[in-house]
């Protein structure tokens, strides 16, 4: 953890801080050419894999280019949080109000009128799920008196920690061209928090929460077997954002992918590295030695015009989601929920039904032994997949069944990296 004696507003108090905020920082001094690098950009894209344990950056692209933070800023926010927690400056049950000026914030937001309020473990559930903006902002003001003030902390607590390219105006990053961050910075905060906070890490890990009688998922897609966390940020001028942990044989790493184009291409690239992240330290394990890409893995820049979705946590447009909490749910808001329901089935039906091919043979006891042969051998790339011989004219190819396309994919890679055939098939 952080010695106490460098927690600023713990040691100082708000009064110091209140006069702090109106110093110029090291970080906001450096601005000006740090946004007119991020302007004269030709990518967004920017993506780190790093040991969380060690720091050990095991791929980096466009790691320290400047980038916008979009709803990842919640991550300082909630650091921040834990924080106070730690410290007795607040308790999970205290009550969080929400000023004028937090209830007006942009979608994805829980709609929270102006002096209602929710307690700090909602606002911590709100933040991390739904990426609430409105919750991020309530939250801040209630830690530093107003959000500006907490902004001020948010930069000194993450130069700090070492993250010497970041600037933080606001406590949720809905746009502002202050706001400014890199894929490594994004990393050192992700290991920080992780490290510091453990004990309220299984927050990032939370794929819904219960809300004054509804149900509110997470945005981030990826959390489940092999990801416990952290958080997604997207807005028109980052593009999409996420940074993502995972544990596989005591190993932790940490992959932060910004700038994608899509949710989609941005959680498929993070998957990706993160499994070639761990299989570069399987590998490294039984003695070789390898970085990332030496295991074959290169991937394409996720560029391109960037397609807002339906519901994110995005920018404040209309098509935003927004949590009515007045009397029955709107109409609007049930047909979004319908709609959302009725995607996560369809998703969910498809989602398993890739496989890849490992292999064509004259004989189906030749394509049996092939089958075993991977499972013996890389099992890890093709655990809960289902080993079959399939008959194609006169000959047989050994499949494994059962996979999303994710899964299939990264196999497939692993699998070439070992210098085995593989190849991707998609559903029919």
């Amino acid at each position: 953890m952080i010695k106490p004696a460098r927690r600023l507003f713990l040691a100082l108090g708000l009064a110091a801080a209140t006069a702090l905020a109106s110093v110029p920082t090291v970080a906001s001094a450096q601005l000006p050419n740090f946004r007119e690098l991020l302007a004269a950009s030709q990518t967004k894209y920017a993506a780190i894999v790093v040991d969380a344990k060690s720091g050990e950056i095991l791929y980096a692209r466009h790691a320290d280019g400047p980038r916008y933070p979009a709803s990842i800023t919640k991550v300082m926010t909630l650091y921040l949080t834990y924080e106070a927690l730690a410290s007795g400056k607040l308790h999970l049950d205290d009550r969080v109000p929400f000023s004028p000026h937090a209830a007006a914030q942009a979608p994805s937001k829980l709609g929270v009128r102006p002096g209602d309020s929710i307690s700090v473990n909602e606002a911590i559930e709100a933040m991390t799920t739904l990426s609430a903006n409105d919750a991020a902002v309530a939250m801040g003001e209630k830690i530093a008196g107003t959000e500006s003030r907490f902004a001020a902390l948010m930069t000194l607590r993450a130069q700090e920690l070492g993250m010497q390219n970041t600037h933080f105006s606001n406590a949720n990053g809905l746009p502002d061209s202050r706001n400014i961050t890199t894929a490594r910075d994004i990393a050192i905060l992700s290991r920080a928090v992780m490290r510091d906070y453990p004990q309220y890490y299984h927050y990032f890990s939370l794929e819904s929460f219960g809300f004054r009688g509804r149900e509110i998922n997470s945005h981030n897609h990826l959390l489940g077997p092999g990801v416990d966390g952290l958080k997604t940020g997207f807005t028109n001028a980052s593009g999409f954002n996420i940074a993502i942990s995972g544990v596989k044989d005591n190993r932790r790493l940490i992959v932060v992918v910004m700038g994608g184009p899509t949710r989609v291409s941005r959680d498929q690239n993070a998957e990706d590295l993160l499994l070639t992240g761990f299989n570069v330290l399987h590998r490294r394990a039984m003695g070789e030695k390898i970085v990332v890409a030496q295991n074959q893995f290169e991937p394409t820049e996720l560029n391109g015009p960037v397609v807002r979705p339906p519901v994110e946590q995005g920018d404040g447009d209309q098509d935003s989601l927004k949590i009515e909490l007045t009397g029955a749910p709107a109409a609007k808001a049930g047909k979004v929920a319908l709609e959302t329901e009725r995607r996560d089935h369809e998703a969910k039906a498809t989602k398993a039904k890739w496989a890849v091919q490992v292999g064509e043979f004259r004989s189906k006891a030749d394509a049996h032994k092939q089958i075993a042969l991977v499972e013996k051998k890389f099992g890890e790339h093709v655990d809960g997949a289902r080993g079959a011989a399939e008959k194609q004219g006169r000959k047989y190819k050994a499949v494994f069944t059962g996979l999303t396309e994710i899964d299939a994919r990264g196999a497939c890679r692993a699998l070439k990296a070992r210098r085995l055939a593989c190849l991707v098939i998609e559903p029919a």
